[in-house]
């Protein structure tokens, strides 16, 4: 018997590749989001959901299996949502008896003090503890995440960067091909992370973006200080002994042109 799986955060950039994956696994996919979308070409039924107040929680868990965990809000509220939100949802998974929560975290949670990372290990810490069994797995920055960064400064004449951080991308979809193997009736605990294929400094990264742009503009190193600058200098944000990823920048910045 097919089981059903609740995703969150399912109309996000990882919700989006893990509700495709799953539905292609055969699971009867419930995805929650604050704005469900009207018209969707896939076969999930969609919820409303709002993690920070609670509203749609104990209806998006009813008869519910497996939860996979993807909703977060890295630019907004992270202690509402990341944190708080979770507790709720740890509290009506338990009620609806979820066999599997699995919660998707980051390399370098507990190791940067970065507020909204010390809302993610503080929810990592609340699942662990929680009488629902777990499956906690980290991953690297998505490429998408590095792309959007560096968009943002592509208009300026002069690329400041921090040059030296290391960074360890991956591709989306590679990371919801694991979540997905983990997203099953029984739980796994903490579980090793996923990084991608290399760990490449910023300024790297940045000056192969350049190329792919067919842009000639400096990339200027720029010193960053404080404690969460340290812990990204000291590779904290990356897991080279997991390199499991294995599609490489370039190859994804070879799909982003036109």
């Amino acid at each position: 018997m097919t089981h059903r799986t609740l995703l969150t955060g399912a109309t996000g950039t990882l919700g989006s590749a893990l509700r495709s994956r799953l539905l292609d696994a055969g699971r009867k996919v419930r995805a929650a989001s604050r704005s469900p979308p009207e018209d969707t070409d896939d076969e999930a039924a969609w919820v409303a959901t709002n993690l920070a107040d609670g509203t749609g929680v104990r209806t998006a868990l009813a008869d519910v299996d497996v939860v996979v965990h993807a909703a977060t809000a890295p630019r907004g509220d992270s202690e509402s949502v990341d944190l708080r939100g979770t507790e709720r949802l740890l509290e009506a998974a338990a009620h609806a008896g979820v066999t599997n929560f699995v919660y998707v975290s980051i390399v370098g949670v507990d190791e940067i003090p970065y507020t909204y990372y010390e809302h993610k290990l503080a929810a990592e810490r609340a699942v662990e503890a929680s009488a629902v069994p777990s499956t906690v797995v980290r991953a690297t920055q998505f490429h998408s995440f590095v792309f959007e960064l560096l968009e943002t400064i592509s208009w300026l004449p002069i690329w400041p960067v921090p040059a030296e951080v290391p960074l360890q991308p991956i591709d989306v979809g590679e990371v919801a091909d694991a979540i997905v193997d983990y997203a099953t009736l029984e739980a796994s605990g903490r579980v090793p992370d996923i990084g991608g294929p290399e760990s490449r400094t910023v300024g790297n990264l940045a000056r192969a973006y350049r190329d792919a742009r067919g842009s000639r503009r400096p990339v200027v190193r720029v010193p960053i200080l404080g404690a969460v600058a340290s812990g990204f200098r000291a590779g904290e944000a990356t897991c080279p002994d997991r390199a499991v990823g294995t599609i490489t920048w370039e190859e994804w910045l070879a799909t982003q042109r036109g």
